[in-house]
């Protein structure tokens, strides 16, 4: 069940057992994917692991239909105005710190107005656009927006036919090994009636097969090793249903964006259609056709339940009156039109992204007749004529609400009952979701979770468990994959060579693994990977010695325990290892020694793990400066939900997710971390113009505002936002466009 999701849930699929989403049960419409009036294929969408198990399929489709009955669709890749003004600055040769500032000022997105002007935008960047220089990139900018720049593959969309598909399509060999592309995108393909299947990659279905593998080689019970089956997890499982309506919802599937964190509170799942509610509900359908409050007044009990007629009540019983899926404004026309599923399915498609205005208005005709002739007339009919012509374009549909439920309940019940080998999982099938792994790292440690940092002696590529010392639960390892720049292959050459004997110095490394280059080798030692390596009697002995002398002639250094063996003497060792000793002296064994360096500082421990892994498994950057944060009159994350609703206060941490939807009238959302947790803030378009560049380009930041707590939904609605001094360490964002 894990291995495979179909995603418009067909009877077929239930029956093999691909999926677990009954559609009878659910009263799915069958018509929203196959009818006899779209004359067209079926919508074949199957939601695969991503990584090896997705292209294991993908291979499979290439041999059971040959390298020319198969391909993958094309993507045409056009010129946007960041990617413009990247190419066009380098064609006038500007430097690199010219182009980062550009590609900083010009974010794109979703939601644009005046102010988001590509010439404000250069402006912004500090480019004087009345120098002829200045003018001309200007001009190049915008030639080249939406030209074709490439032609790319679809990231899962396939076509298939029973004979030779270049014989009707050109085809190419895509850069990845393996592959074959058509030349047209998925459109056209669909327009000339090949038949089409996407085979998408979920990487949270690898992160729930990869957790099941950890859980059952590392977590036992009476003896035995656990086993957990995804198609037969407790229905109704407490931890989980009061983890979701605390919003505690940090690397959940579907659930742990900063909209749905703030719906949770108020919707309050305890059942699993509230789940399947919950993930459609942050969708621009409802929140376009301004669904999503009256929906939570009904939930309540705030807002009486009625519904637009009374026909209706059964196709918007479950959703309280409240249309949130794109198959109940079908059912909608084909119960107070007339309409026949096919006929429904035509105004979906009608309604699509290539809008007719005269298809558009003959459908409305259509659905007036047909109320009309069914006594539904005056301000019922436009009511129910505004719900579909407006929502329907943007419906999510049940069905794949349905199926994302179930992900989403499975993630949320392995994170709240195998939380180390769900956040190791999590960790070794990024990028994936909303967060950076550094928010994911932290979200754990706060959940209990001990981590471990990388270690040459244990760590293996992916993150693995470990037994914890102060836990029954295990602790997770940082896996070599963190590295930046170390290439796998080198480092699985490290993992085999260790298998054989342990490493017994830097030197022993650097011999033993050729394969790994200095820069690897000093990436490993700055972020404290080579620190016990060799852990000898001996080099205890050595490096008491050294660092007694260190203490002797810098006193003011950092206090380090007298047999530690730190990063600097690391760093000293490499040097050491990859200079060439001669036949003579490079085979003798050689135990590490401390070094003349002096310990690196907190700060400096902060900068090196960022800029080499992106992340920390120690202190969260803002806790080294808790003190002056509240001399400085600033509220931890954690301090929020105490106090009064109301108070204007101040928050400040690390920017972790910057968003500017559509659907938000210019507001920009920010979410802030610190040591305790997530702060949220609203940025008024007013005050995001004011203060754009700091909003845009500062990794911390201090947000002064009122406070909002409404049903334990919490927000600073910012009204003054400075930068803040707390580290040079190279954290990152999640901007989402």
């Amino acid at each position: 069940p894990y291995t495979t999701l179909f995603r418009s849930n067909s009877a077929v699929c239930y029956s093999l057992g691909i999926t677990a989403v009954d559609p009878i049960g659910m009263e799915l419409l069958f018509e929203r994917f196959l009818s006899e009036e779209r004359g067209e294929w079926p919508d074949i969408d199957l939601d695969l692991p991503s990584g090896d198990e997705r292209e294991r399929v993908i291979q499979y489709v290439y041999r059971r239909y040959g390298q020319r009955g198969a391909a993958m669709t094309a993507n045409v890749i056009t010129y946007r105005n960041r990617m413009a003004a990247r190419e066009m600055g380098k064609v006038l040769g500007f430097d690199d710190d010219t182009l980062k500032r550009i590609s900083a000022a010009v974010a794109t997105w979703e939601f644009k107005d005046e102010h988001d002007a590509l010439d404000r935008r250069l402006r912004d960047a500090g480019l004087d656009l009345t120098h002829p220089r200045m003018r001309k990139y200007f001009e190049l900018c915008i030639a080249a927006r939406d030209i074709p720049r490439h032609l790319g593959q679809h990231s899962g969309g396939m076509v298939i036919c029973e004979g030779r598909l270049d014989s009707v399509v050109p085809l190419e060999p895509a850069s990845m090994p393996g592959r074959v592309v058509v030349q047209w995108d998925k459109e056209d393909c669909a327009d000339m009636g090949i038949v089409k299947v996407d085979l998408l990659g979920l990487g949270m279905m690898a992160a729930l097969k990869d957790s099941l593998e950890l859980i059952h080689d590392h977590y036992r019970d009476h003896g035995k090793n656990v086993e957990v089956d995804l198609a037969h997890l407790p229905a109704d499982d407490p931890a989980v249903y009061s983890t979701l309506q605390k919003a505690d919802t940090v690397g959940m599937f579907q659930v742990e964006s900063r909209a749905q964190m703030a719906c949770l509170p108020r919707l309050k799942p305890v059942k699993f259609y509230d789940i399947v509610v919950q993930v459609a509900i942050i969708r621009p359908g409802p929140i376009v056709g301004n669904m999503v409050n009256p929906f939570l007044k009904r939930r309540q009990g705030r807002e009486e339940v009625t519904y637009p007629h009374p026909s209706l009540e059964t196709v918007l019983g479950r959703t309280l009156g409240v249309p949130l899926f794109q198959e109940q404004l079908l059912r909608m026309a084909m119960i107070t039109a007339n309409f026949t599923g096919g006929e429904a399915e035509e105004l979906r498609r009608a309604m699509g992204f290539k809008r007719s205005e005269a298809r558009m208005k003959s459908i409305e005709q259509k659905l007036r007749a047909g109320m009309t002739r069914n006594g539904i007339l005056g301000d019922t009919q436009e009511q129910i004529i505004q719900s579909i012509t407006s929502f329907a374009l943007y419906g999510f549909p049940e069905s794949h609400a349905a199926s994302f439920a179930l992900i989403a309940y499975a993630s949320a019940y392995l994170k709240c009952h195998y939380l180390a080998a769900f956040t190791a999982a999590l960790l070794n099938n990024q990028p994936m979701g909303f967060y950076h792994p550094a928010t994911i790292v932290k979200d754990a440690q706060r959940h209990g979770l001990k981590m471990l940092p990388m270690d040459v002696t244990k760590s293996d590529w992916n993150c693995t468990l470990e037994p914890s010392a102060v836990s029954n639960q295990p602790a997770v390892r940082l896996g070599l994959k963190y590295a930046r720049g170390l290439r796998e292959p080198a480092a699985q050459a490290l993992v085999r060579e260790r298998s054989l004997t342990s490493f017994t110095s830097v030197q022993d490394l650097a011999r033993r693994v050729p394969e790994l280059r200095k820069d690897e080798l000093t990436t490993l030692a700055e972020i404290g990977a080579l620190n016990k390596i060799g852990n000898s009697v001996e080099r205890q002995v050595m490096g008491r010695d050294c660092s007694m002398e260190r203490r002797a002639s810098s006193p003011g250094s950092a206090e380090m325990p007298a047999s530690s063996f730190h990063r600097r003497d690391a760093l000293w060792q490499v040097e050491r290892a990859v200079r060439w000793s001669g036949p003579l002296l490079d085979e003798l064994p050689e135990i590490d020694a401390g070094s003349p360096l002096a310990p690196m500082t907190h700060e400096e421990r902060l900068v090196a793990d960022f800029r080499a892994t992106g992340l920390t498994v120690g202190p969260h950057p803002m806790q080294y400066r808790r003190a002056e944060m509240k001399q400085m009159g600033i509220y931890s994350a954690s301090d929020l939900a105490h106090l009064q609703n109301g108070l204007r206060l101040r928050i400040g941490g690390c920017v972790i997710a910057r968003q500017r939807p559509g659907t938000a009238k210019g507001m920009m959302f920010m979410s802030l971390e610190d040591e305790t947790g997530i702060a949220n803030a609203i940025i008024s378009p007013d005050l995001l113009h004011k203060n754009r560049v700091t909003l845009i380009s500062e990794r911390f930041l201090m947000i002064e505002g009122i406070l909002q707590n409404q049903d334990n939904v919490i927000h600073i609605k910012a009204e003054k936002i400075l930068p803040l001094s707390v580290t040079q360490a190279e954290t990152v964002s999640h901007d989402f466009h």
